[in-house]
């Protein structure tokens, strides 16, 4: 495992685990407090949410099937990236996705929770790089990244439109995927933006020279022109 995945793995379960002796205690203090609580970002400012909604968990298969594909995709994009990008990535779109989800209602009472928009974005990350990588589909079904990608960003846009299963915020899993799509896509135009800035910068100091070379030159021809000077 590499670092950030290892450290987000750890800190997921870690909070997952205080969630679980809160629960036990009768408390719901740490869901109320650190759950994307649309409601209280409108009318209270409660702006941490964005952030920490992410690093709780609904119950032990949701935590568990979120992990499991961050450790399945997460670690080669991490060696492929460095770890400041990936983890800028990671944190883009899960705070992307939970501002969508409190943009579709922002009066809601409702407390979201799940890493599933940032892990969504992973995914979406995965197929972009590694498009003809094979996965196996629920552990039996071999099929290409890019096509896994297009299935659960179908199921996700249907479930989105059609309401989906009560308690799933669907519209998370599919703004992760939007979100990180545009994140990927800004960099490859930053990335043209600047190769076509060097380019132009490059075209006009040639066009300087030539200005200053032809000025030389033209003194040179004028000073040939004279004939010898006597002494």
């Amino acid at each position: 495992m590499t670092r950030t995945v290892k450290a987000i793995i750890i800190a997921n379960v870690a909070v997952y685990l205080l969630q679980v002796v809160s629960h036990q205690l009768g408390s719901n203090r740490l869901d109320l407090f650190l759950g994307l609580v649309p409601r209280d970002v409108t009318h209270d400012f409660h702006v941490w949410r964005f952030a920490t909604y992410m690093f709780l968990h609904g119950g032990v298969f949701h935590l568990f099937f979120n992990m499991l594909t961050l450790f399945m995709f997460g670690n080669d994009l991490e060696r492929y990236w460095g770890t400041r990008r990936f983890l800028n990535y990671y944190m883009v779109t899960g705070v992307g996705a939970g501002i969508c989800s409190w943009l579709v209602d922002p009066n809601s009472s409702a407390i979201i929770i799940g890493a599933s928009g940032a892990v969504y974005g992973l995914l979406l990350a995965y197929g972009v790089t590694y498009p003809d990588r094979v996965v196996y589909l629920n552990f039996l079904l071999p099929i290409k990244v890019k096509w896994l990608v297009l299935i659960m960003g179908a199921m996700a846009f249907l479930s989105s439109v059609s309401g989906g299963e009560p308690g799933v915020a669907n519209i998370a899993h599919l703004s992760g995927m939007v979100i990180g799509y545009l994140v990927l896509k800004g960099r490859s135009w930053r990335d043209k933006y600047r190769v076509f800035n060097e380019r132009r910068r490059r075209e006009q100091l040639k066009r300087q020279f030539e200005v200053y070379y032809g000025d030389v030159r033209r003194k040179i021809d004028r000073e040939n022109k004279k004939g010898p000077t006597i002494h």
